[in-house]
């Protein structure tokens, strides 16, 4: 038996590597036994099987939702917060298996795993609290014998789909906010890491959620998600991808006006000023540029360094990549592999149009002895603007590094960009932390440190990084309509 295989077999509690999706409070397989392949790719090997659904069986998914929607939404606001608690508490109980599902999907480090189930199951305790917040507000009566109140309802069935680089995560904090909210949900993980998500079914059904509350579906996204996107009973729809896919899902759901909730891309700018703490500047540039391996839509992009501690910065910045470790996610690296072939060759892809364009590279640049999705953290210097990985999100372990002169023109610099999802911003003048934080055109900024995310923050960009936003009370918007009721008494 390999290590893998081992590892997956030794959970605690087995039952939680599910094959088959969850439709209406039962495991459904393929009516043609169609089934996805996943496999480890630190390693290669396959790992197991899921059912591939056919566009009818997705469409039966939403029959299940529509169902159970008048008794979800029907529950007391108190019931709901209990159900979402239990799941969160069932989430806690079984964290480590969760993590050791997703590494061997999703190859990440075992630590960084853990720290992502933490994560997810945050935002269901925090929506746990948020569904017992009253949703009716008295406003004062603008007529004569008129008593007027606005009520949030909401609006249905909504279908989530999900990513490969937090497949725990960004379902909990979809399905946390919709499911307070009263919304059902219909839900489709990646086909790259299907089983963190098909253990959170296990669990949600564990919890007591009523049959048909939450659904999932498995297979290929273009049998799943485009039944979806022309139904009209699917009345929101959220989306954590690529830019690209998500102008498509906006596209396909202009015929029903859904509501939608979309968080693309990004390209996040490290900005770091003369003045700023060296020391802390190198270590958070670490934690923003390789966390996840780079493949995060938070991950810093482009580094651009004021020239008198340019030199300094990529040294140390290098000296301190130098010192990570690359390796199965088990062992708990700095970094694992990446997800497929498409992002390596993508890393090799930018580091060489760097080159070519004149940028110095200073570490790594090639794949790693550990498998052929391994890629090495990667520095480059001097990099023009005109390169490409100045342009487009490299998602991957590559650093790009610029120098620049004056604020006007690092701004500048940093904004020249269709994405706006979070910038990295160091220095220690209070009044440069001002201007600058209201000068980037990003939904989050990050000050002095990397770590900006959590429950109760509204997590969301500018521009084509995203429609929306998602956690916090904010989270819970796109799921709601708002009726506005006037009573005569006379």
């Amino acid at each position: 038996m390999s290590r893998h295989q081992s590892a997956l077999n030794a959970l605690n509690d087995p039952r939680l590597v599910r094959q088959f999706s969850y439709i209406g409070g039962k495991w459904t397989g393929a009516g043609d036994n169609a089934t996805l392949a996943v496999t480890d790719p630190a390693t290669g090997a396959w790992l197991g099987e899921v059912a591939s659904l056919s566009a009818g069986e997705s469409r039966a998914a939403v029959d299940a939702a529509d169902a159970a929607f008048p008794v979800w939404s029907g529950l007391l606001p108190q019931e709901r917060s209990r159900l979402l608690r239990r799941w969160f508490e069932l989430m806690c109980t079984h964290r480590e298996d969760l993590a050791r599902i997703m590494v061997l999907e999703q190859g990440k480090p075992i630590s960084e795993a853990r720290g992502e189930i933490d994560y997810a199951a945050s935002f269901l305790e925090f929506y746990s609290e948020e569904a017992k917040r009253p949703n009716i507000e008295g406003v004062t009566s603008h007529l004569p014998d008129a008593e007027v109140e606005i009520w949030r309802e909401p609006v249905g069935v909504a279908a989530l789909i999900t990513p490969w680089n937090f497949p725990s995560a960004m379902l909990t904090r979809k399905a946390g906010a919709a499911m307070a909210a009263g919304c059902t949900v219909v839900a489709h993980p990646s086909g790259e890491t299907p089983f963190s998500a098909l253990a959170l079914a296990e669990l949600a059904e564990r919890a007591g959620l009523p049959a048909g509350a939450f659904n999932v579906v498995t297979g290929k996204a273009s049998a799943v998600v485009e039944p979806w996107t022309a139904d009209p009973r699917v009345r929101a729809l959220s989306f954590t991808g690529s830019t690209e896919i998500g102008k498509l899902l906006y596209r396909q759901s202009a015929d029903t006006v859904k509501r939608l909730v979309l968080e693309l891309g990004g390209h996040a700018p490290f900005i770091m000023f003369a003045d700023a703490d060296m020391d802390q500047a190198v270590e958070e540039a670490i934690k923003a540029k390789f966390a996840t391996t780079g493949q995060d839509c938070l991950g810093a992009n482009r580094f651009y360094v004021e020239r008198s501690v340019y030199d300094a910065f990529c040294t140390r910045f290098a000296q301190a990549t130098e010192k990570l470790t690359l390796g199965n996610g088990l062992d708990d690296p700095d970094l694992g592999p990446l997800m497929n072939e498409k992002a390596v060759a993508k890393q090799e892809e930018h580091v060489a149009d760097a080159l070519y364009k004149g940028a110095r590279l200073m570490t790594g640049g090639a794949r790693g002895p550990q498998g052929p999705l391994f890629y090495q953290p990667t520095v480059l210097a001097d990099v023009p603007d005109a390169a490409s990985i100045m342009r487009e999100e490299t998602f991957g372990p590559v650093a790009a590094i610029t120098p620049f002169d004056s604020e006007d023109e690092v701004l500048q610099r940093a904004n020249a960009t269709e994405y706006g999802l979070v910038a990295y911003l160091h220095t220690m003048d209070p009044r440069r932390i001002y201007r600058a934080s209201r000068a980037l055109e990003f939904g989050m900024v990050a000050v002095n440190r990397t770590k900006v995310t959590g429950a109760p923050i509204p997590f969301g960009g500018y521009k084509q990084s995203g429609v929306n936003r998602e956690g916090a009370r904010l989270g819970m918007e796109a799921f709601t309509e708002v009726k506005y009721v006037c009573r005569d008494w006379a």
